[in-house]
């Protein structure tokens, strides 16, 4: 029997390419009859979370992960022509994603505010920026961040249609340092969601929803951004949050945000789909 929580939302983390975890447990979620009533995401968890929120996140499976290391292995190929045909081929059917009976789908992204930081982070010399910002990340420096970016969230329910929906998707994945194609949405400069939000599950609470399962893709704390600053925490203003994290970092098992080995990738899809399985029995 299906159990659809009303009040319920999934938050996905990002992760690169070890969001094969995330995914691993919206399959075991969605094979265990869990349905939310909202599915949130964050850079590489967007896919899955769109294929989750039609019911399908299984169908879609590790075959979607397997497929972007064998075009990364391809010559002259970088991780935005990863992600780019990634979105060409495997973004659900628009008008099914969309329909009004579907759950509340949402995409986090990071807005640009400044004309001075639009410049920087759309031009060739985004990679030295995106460079720096990994580097203040590992100070817990959120300085340029605080001045030149905004969280901003895409709902199916406002802003997030199927005539943007590609360009959301491949603007809430965009790091600057390893990503050369810059991010537009209606013509508005965009880069990925790490950088103001990591993991959509605060925002979800801030949205209405009094329960939220928030996917992590690394074990420890899971933080609001890349920077360090807030953990997300089991309970934020009186809603609920259950997290699911992996046992083991999945570089253990072969897979880092920019690469991985096909034996890696199904080992942390099944990871995900194991504790996916676990959290269901509890829930």
């Amino acid at each position: 029997m299906k159990i659809n929580h009303k009040s319920l939302a999934i938050a996905c983390a990002s992760g690169s390419f070890k969001g094969a975890f995330a995914h691993g447990v919206l399959s075991a979620l969605e094979s265990a009859g869990i349905r939310a009533s909202a599915y949130a995401a964050a850079s590489a968890s967007v896919l899955p979370a769109a294929w989750a929120t039609i019911g399908q996140a299984t169908e879609l499976g590790v075959d979607y992960w397997l497929a972007g290391i064998r075009v990364l292995q391809e010559p002259d190929i970088g991780m935005s022509k990863v992600v780019l045909g990634g979105i060409t081929s495997f973004t659900p059917p628009l008008e099914k994603l969309f329909a009004p009976e579907n759950p509340e789908y949402v995409i986090a992204t990071s807005a640009v505010i400044t004309d001075a930081a639009a410049r920087e982070t759309q031009n060739p010399t985004a990679r030295r920026l995106g460079r720096r910002l990994l580097v203040a990340a590992g100070k817990k420096d959120r300085s340029w961040v605080d001045e030149h970016l905004q969280s901003a969230l895409f709902s199916s329910k406002q802003h997030l249609h199927a005539d943007n929906f590609a360009q959301v998707a491949y603007a809430s994945s965009r790091m600057l340092h390893g990503w050369d194609i810059p991010a537009w949405i209606d013509g508005q400069p965009y880069i990925d969601a790490s950088y103001t939000c990591l993991c959509p599950a605060i925002e979800m609470v801030e949205a209405g929803y009094r329960e939220v399962i928030a996917i992590a893709n690394e074990p420890g704390i899971l933080y609001r951004d890349m920077f360090q600053l807030e953990a997300i925490s089991q309970s934020y203003q009186g809603a609920n949050i259950h997290i699911i994290q992996p046992d083991v970092d999945p570089k253990e098992l072969g897979v880092n945000f920019t690469d991985a080995t096909a034996a890696g990738l199904r080992a942390v899809y099944q990871h995900g789909v194991d504790k996916g399985k676990e959290f269901a029995t509890v829930f």
